[in-house]
C-alpha cells in the first residue's frame, strides 16, 4: 500500500470514529436530558410501570438518525446539516414516544412538563454535542473530511483544494478505454477509495469518462462547460466552475454496513455447516481427475476491478479455460464425472463463499463475467457499452438474473441484453428485502437445465 492509499484509508478510520462519536454524543445528550428531567420532577413521572421512558426514546432516536443520514459525510462537512438531521430524528422520535404512550394508555402516568422538558434539554445538549465535533473537525482536519481526486486529461492544468490529489490521465497512460478491461481495472484501482473524483477532460473523452465513473462506486463529476448528454443526475461545482454529477455512488455507508453484515451472518454460518460437504466434494474431486481441486478465474468485480473467484475445478485440469473464452456446451467433453454432478446442482460456486469473505464479492449481485465471455461472436461489453456499468457494485453469488433463468450459455447476444437488463434493474434502488427474495428464489434454481 503507498503512501497516499495509506492516507485515504486513515481519513476514511478518522471518518467512522467521528461517526461513533457523533452516536455517543447523541445519546449522551439524550440521556442527560431525561435525566435532569427526571431530577425536576422525580424520576416516577418518567418511568411508566417502573421503566425509564429513555429506554425507549434511544432506540428510536438511533433508527430515525440513521435514516436521515446523522451519521455521514454530510452531517460533517455542514454545521447545519449535521444539527438539522438529529433533530428531525428527534422530533420524530418524540411523535413516536407520544403516540406509543397514548395507545399504551401510559400517557396518565408521565408529566408532561416532564416529557417536555427531557425533549427541549436533550435538543439543546445534543446541539453543543454536534458543535462540538465540527469545530474538532476544523481545528484537527482544516475542514477535510472527504477524500478528492481531480483527474486531468487533455486540458491545461487547473487550480485544486489543498488537501486534493491530482493526476494527469496522460502523463499516467491513463484512459477509460471501454474496450479494454484490464485498462479499465488498473484506472478502477487508481480511484479506489476516493469519496469524490472530478474529471477535467476534452469533450471527446467526456463520454467514456462519464461511462467510467457510473460503473464506479464513487460520487463522480464532470467539469463541463454548456449542455451535454451524458446523464448528468446533478449539477455540482469545482473552483467556481459548474460540474456534471454523473455518479453518486450505489450505496450509502448504511446501507454497505447492512449489506456486508447480511452478507457475513449468511457466509460463516454456511461455511461451519457446508466444511463436510465442500471435504467430500474436494475429495471427489482429486481421485476423479488428477489436478487442483479449486479452478481460479479473473473476473470482472466491483468499480470493473478485476479479481479470482474461486470454484470447484470440474474440468480436466489440462482443458481449463482461463480466460472463459469458450462456452460451456451440452454434453462438454472437458467436463468430469464429478464436474457433472457439481455443476448441475450448483455445488461447484459454493468455493465463492471465500470470495465473499474476502469481500470481493456479495452473496447477491450481479454475477462476475469472465474476460473472454462472448454472446454470439462478440465479447459482452461489445454489444452493449452499458454492461460496465452493472459493476457500481460487488458481484454475487446469486443475482435477480438467475433467479429469472438467465443461467448457462450465451451463444446470442440476446442472452446477455436479458442478464445485463436484470443486473441494472438490481442496481437501481436497492433494498435488503430484494437481497432476502433472491435468496428464497435461488433455492428454487439451484438444479436448472441450462446449468452444464
Amino acid at each position: 500500500m503507498d503512501s497516499r492509499t495509506a492516507e485515504r484509508w486513515s481519513l476514511k478510520s478518522v471518518r467512522l470514529s467521528l461517526y461513533a462519536l457523533l452516536q455517543i454524543l447523541d445519546v449522551a445528550a439524550i440521556v442527560a436530558g431525561f435525566l435532569m428531567a427526571s431530577f425536576l420532577r422525580e424520576d416516577k413521572w418518567l418511568s411508566p410501570q417502573g421503566y425509564h421512558i429513555v429506554l425507549l426514546v434511544v432506540p428510536i432516536f438511533l433508527m430515525f438518525a440513521f435514516t436521515r443520514d446523522s451519521y455521514s459525510i454530510g452531517s460533517l462537512k455542514s454545521l447545519s446539516e449535521s444539527v438539522r438531521r438529529p433533530f428531525s430524528a428527534l422530533f420524530a422520535t418524540a411523535l413516536i414516544v407520544m403516540m406509543f404512550t397514548f395507545f399504551s394508555q401510559t400517557g396518565t402516568d408521565i408529566s408532561r412538563l416532564a416529557f417536555a422538558f427531557a425533549f427541549a434539554s436533550s435538543t439543546i445538549l445534543l446541539a453543543v454535542g454536534r458543535f462540538i465535533v465540527h469545530q474538532i473537525i476544523w481545528w484537527k482536519l482544516r475542514g477535510i473530511v472527504i477524500d478528492q481526486l481531480l483527474i486531468i486529461d487533455g486540458v491545461p492544468p487547473i487550480a485544486f483544494e489543498k488537501g486534493m490529489y491530482c493526476v494527469d490521465a496522460q502523463a499516467e497512460k491513463l484512459y477509460p478505454d471501454p474496450m479494454d478491461p484490464h485498462m479499465l481495472s488498473h484506472l478502477s484501482e487508481v480511484v479506489k477509495g476516493y469519496d469524490r473524483i472530478i474529471v477535467a477532460c476534452t469533450r471527446e473523452r467526456r463520454s467514456d469518462w462519464a461511462l467510467f465513473l457510473k460503473g464506479s462506486d464513487v460520487t463522480g463529476e464532470l467539469l463541463v462547460g454548456g449542455a451535454n448528454n451524458l446523464g448528468a443526475i446533478g449539477l455540482g461545482d469545482f473552483d467556481g466552475k459548474d460540474t456534471l454529477v454523473v455518479s453518486r455512488g450505489t450505496l450509502s455507508l448504511v446501507n454497505r454496513l447492512k449489506k456486508r453484515a447480511f452478507d457475513l451472518a449468511i457466509t460463516i454460518p454456511l461455511l461451519i455447516f457446508l466444511a463436510p460437504l465442500l471435504l467430500i466434494v474436494a475429495i471427489a474431486i482429486k481421485l476423479d481427475s488428477p489436478g487442483p481441486v479449486l479452478f481460479r478465474q479473473p473476473r470482472v468485480g466491483q468499480g470493473n476491478r478485476i479479481f479470482n473467484i474461486y470454484k470447484f475445478r470440474s474440468m480436466q485440469a489440462a482443458d481449463g479455460d482461463k480466460n472463459g473464452d469458450q462456452s460451456t456446451r451440452l454434453n462438454d467433453q472437458r467436463i468430469t464425472r464429478v464436474g457433472n454432478f457439481i455443476r448441475k446442482t450448483s455445488i461447484d460456486e459454493l468455493p465463492q463463499l471465500i470470495n465473499v469473505l474476502r469481500s470481493e464479492m456479495s452473496v447477491v449481485g450481479p454475477r462476475p463475467h469472465a474476460l473472454g465471455s462472448l454472446a454470439g461472436d462478440k465479447l459482452f461489453w461489445e454489444i452493449n457499452q452499458r454492461y460496465w456499468l452493472r459493476h457500481a457494485l460487488k458481484p454475487g453469488i446469486t443475482g435477480l438474473a438467475q433467479i429469472r433463468g438467465f443461467r448457462g450459455a450465451t451463444n446470442h447476444q440476446e442472452d446477455l441484453e436479458a442478464r445485463l437488463q436484470s443486473d441494472l434493474e438490481y442496481l437501481e434502488g436497492w433494498r435488503m428485502w430484494r437481497d432476502v427474495t433472491i435468496l428464497f428464489g435461488t433455492a428454487k434454481v439451484l438444479i436448472h437445465p441450462n446449468a452444464y
